[in-house]
């Protein structure tokens, strides 16, 4: 159905201008709850990119709108009942406290990630992006990045085999003394061995996944990003 023809009138109106924190669980769950045939309007000081996606795996189509240098109105239709396969968690949260700073700077922020992340001419397959993305976060001593990107690959379908080979090149890179004091005993490493001792037990994937969602999702305060 063409935008023209969606009842954008009855549509439930969110603006999230200025939210401080994560509001995406909370827009995400009363998306899940609309029927088909309805929708909501979200209003944002940038294109709110990181929203699409999570949308589109809900069943919904969107077409985005801009009314001011710094105000974005998405609208998002419902057209047909999905509650969202792929699930990954952990979405770039944190680029909405850029616009807090300054509108421009959460405009670029988002456009950055979204060429970074989602851009068709990027080589590297996902998961390799990611592995390289917690390596770096481990050199620069941000452990809650890494601990996400190490949830966020595995779901996605990475095989643990190339997390052992993470690891074991961290601990050669690191130091076998850093590695001790610093990565074996953060949220990081406490991922990795949820997923080898239940892979040990033989847990199903999808149970491992949630599990890691469970513990080490936006609930765990060493991961989650205000």
């Amino acid at each position: 159905m063409a935008f023209k023809d969606w009842n954008t009138e009855n549509f439930k109106k969110i603006d999230v201008r200025g939210v401080q924190g994560n509001f995406f669980p909370g827009l995400k769950k009363q998306a899940m709850g609309l029927p088909v045939g309805a929708g909501m309007e979200v209003i944002q000081s940038f294109d709110p990119i990181p929203l699409y996606e999570v949308m589109e795996d809900l069943g919904y189509e969107h077409h985005t709108e801009q009314k001011g240098d710094a105000e974005f109105h998405a609208y998002f239709y419902r057209t047909e009942q999905k509650q969202s396969e792929k699930d990954i968690p952990m979405r770039p949260a944190a680029l909405t406290n850029m616009p807090l700073i300054d509108e421009g700077l959460g405009k670029v922020a988002v456009e950055f990630w979204d060429l970074t992340w989602n851009d068709e001419k990027r080589h590297l397959p996902y998961e390799m992006r990611l592995l390289l993305s917690l390596t770096n976060a481990v050199g620069a001593g941000r452990m809650r990045q890494a601990a996400r990107e190490l949830v966020k690959a595995y779901i996605h379908g990475l095989d643990s085999a190339a997390l052992d080979d993470v690891f074991e090149l961290l601990a050669w890179n690191q130091g076998i003394g850093y590695f001790s004091s610093e990565i074996g005993p953060s949220t990081l490493f406490a991922a990795y061995k949820t997923i080898k001792n239940m892979e040990k037990q033989g847990k199903e994937r999808s149970e491992i996944c949630e599990t890691l969602k469970e513990k080490f999702g936006e609930k765990n305060p060493d991961v989650k990003v205000q």
